[in-house]
């Protein structure tokens, strides 16, 4: 990308937008260009070839059988996989989680093939549904403030060897593995439970990705101040007695 341009792609939102999640890519264009970043958004549709000159490729959650069928056509297309190898950064949500991995469960049962940005596994579990807010504490190593989402899942994500945990859960099941991991990620490629959308819940992590892609280690500051009244009121709210 050149100093003062980004190019921002939202991977399937006629499959994979559910929960509010393409509000990520609306808080990570609004965020850019209030630095003074121009901002090129691509909406890339089920049946368009994935760019792979982006730097920014944002994925949302979505039903079981449009997973299934995303997940077939990205594999087909291979354009994220190579605009990963070429540096780029993504950031997944719920079912984008799960494709970006190694392996999940698909609606008819069966396990399916995801793309290997992540090492992760995903099955189905077997206990209730993990649904309901979440507060978790983000890696140390990103310097991020505490995570705050919604999740609705029935996966159940293991993480291997090569994954980092994004979050440990103070409240709330995570990747539902009853060992307090909330998501993963490596060096570019991020995973994540979290609805809400959580980037208007979280902007910090929007900014994270904007450093990465710009490869700085800051940003000017912005006024957060209707973020943060977000946050202390979903934060007390997941946190009061119930």
């Amino acid at each position: 990308m050149s100093d003062n341009s980004l190019r921002l792609v939202w991977v399937y939102p006629d499959l994979l937008s559910t929960y509010g999640d393409q509000g990520n890519a609306l808080v990570v264009e609004r965020r850019a260009r209030q630095r003074g970043l121009d901002v090129q958004r691509v909406d890339v549709r089920s049946d368009q070839p994935i760019p792979t000159s982006g730097d920014i490729y944002l994925i949302g959650g979505g039903e079981d059988r449009p997973q299934r069928l995303a997940a077939e056509r990205l594999l087909r297309d291979g354009g994220l996989e190579r605009a990963v190898s070429n540096g780029a950064i993504v950031f997944s949500v719920c079912a984008g989680y799960q494709i970006l991995g190694n392996e999940f469960v698909n609606d008819v049962g069966e396990r399916q093939q995801g793309l290997g940005l992540l090492d992760v596994v995903t099955v189905r579990g077997e206990g209730e549904r993990c649904v309901g807010d979440v507060l978790a504490d983000i890696d140390p190593r990103l310097n991020l403030p505490p995570l705050t989402g919604f999740e609705n899942h029935q996966g159940v994500t293991h993480l291997g060897p090569t994954a980092k945990p994004f979050a440990r859960t103070r409240l709330g099941r995570g990747n539902g593995t009853g060992d307090g991991t909330e998501g993963a990620y490596n060096d570019t490629v991020f995973g994540t439970y979290m609805h809400g959308p959580v980037m208007a819940r979280n902007p910090q992590i929007a900014d994270l990705l904007l450093k990465l892609a710009l490869d700085v280690n800051a940003l000017p500051g912005l006024d957060d101040r209707w973020y943060e009244a977000l946050r202390d009121e979903r934060i007390a709210a997941a946190t009061q007695p119930a």
